[in-house]
């Protein structure tokens, strides 16, 4: 069932992901693909560069591309990960024009504290940014801008692009400042609703399809839906999760999680997907077809992220998808040519 507030833009996109899930397809994902990889960067007068680390491996795209907010609401002209908001804007642009699918998380400062995303010293910041809170009007001027940017992903011909918008994530757990004990389940709902509703009744958006995505590292089959804000604001649900054990107890968590997935996406009527997921590192050699393929196969999921690969010298441990010469490098390749999996 689509969420029939969104209409042209979204409804388009949603029919193609529910497609691709009708005929077993999943599309791969990787966030900041085009802007960096593990030893480069793109150039600062390079507007786009059709580079990635997942192109260098195997000869293709990420079928999705993963961007985030953080940053704007400061207007910063950097994100959070020290992307240029106008590359990020011009390969987004090119990557829908390839085919391909675009996504943004948003990790804004802490509006109380001004502190960053992760400061969760309070369990008041969602409260000061709700209608009455002391913080409401700052918040609101940022999700002004936030929109700003989000209204000018459009086309040669000024058609508005899709995007999967993916606010107030990993809300089970707190690391976050919306995070799972430092507002009740009331202010999280009242947050997303004023997200949702500035964003499609205010600013009048019919591009943006609404993620709910919780941490699946603190979830259960009573809290998925606690502070799920309802149908007619969210339009696809989907779990992150990253690998911190053995790759036998991923695999298996995973499974479980994306069952209660499946099953809240089936109650609901809802699309399915895989929102954030990984293993820093990449430490095993065969971890795309012995663990990420074997957690997923048989999940009527529309999609996959994986994390980025950082490109700083003192982060070059931070990185979720292959490079040439990493270890996984041939196995990667194998993933990627399972029919299942989509790619550009």
């Amino acid at each position: 069932m689509l969420n029939l507030q969104i209409m042209k833009s979204a409804e388009a996109l949603m029919m193609r992901l529910n497609d691709n899930i009708a005929k077993g397809k999943i599309m791969f994902g990787h966030q900041d693909t085009y802007l960096y990889g593990h030893s480069w960067k793109i150039e600062e007068n390079v507007t786009f560069s059709d580079r990635s680390d997942i192109h260098d491996v195997s000869g293709m795209h990420p079928a999705l591309y993963g961007l985030d907010l953080g940053g704007i609401e400061m207007d910063s002209p950097l994100n959070i990960d020290k992307n240029d908001f106008r590359h990020m804007r011009a390969s987004a642009i090119a990557h829908h024009k390839k085919g391909g699918t675009v996504t943004f998380s948003w990790h804004p400062r802490n509006p109380l504290t001004g502190g960053d995303t992760w400061d969760n010293h309070s369990t008041e910041s969602v409260a000061s940014i709700l209608p009455g809170g002391e913080k409401h009007e700052m918040f609101m001027g940022w999700l002004s801008k936030a929109a700003d940017y989000l209204g000018s992903f459009k086309t040669e011909d000024g058609e508005m692009i899709p995007i999967i918008f993916r606010p107030w994530h990993e809300h089970t757990r707190d690391w976050f400042w919306w995070g799972q004990n430092l507002c009740t389940a009331e202010q999280y709902v009242a947050l997303w609703k004023m997200t949702h509703d500035y964003m499609t009744k205010v600013r009048g958006f019919d591009h943006l399809v609404w993620s709910y995505s919780p941490d699946a590292g603190g979830l259960t089959d009573d809290n998925f839906g606690e502070k799920y804000p309802g149908d007619d604001y969210v339009d696809m649900v989907g779990i992150d999760f990253y690998q911190f054990t053995s790759n036998e107890e991923y695999v298996e968590r995973t499974r479980h999680c994306l069952a209660l997935t499946e099953a809240f996406a089936r109650e609901h009527g809802k699309i399915m997907a895989f929102t954030e997921a990984g293993w820093e590192g990449v430490k095993h050699e065969k971890w795309w077809t012995e663990v990420l393929w074997p957690a997923i196969k048989g999940f009527p999921v529309s999609y996959v992220l994986l994390w980025r690969n950082a490109c700083d010298e003192s982060m070059s441990h931070h990185f979720y998808g292959p490079y040439p010469g990493h270890g996984s490098e041939e196995d990667f390749k194998a993933f990627a040519a399972l029919d299942q999996m989509m790619f550009i």
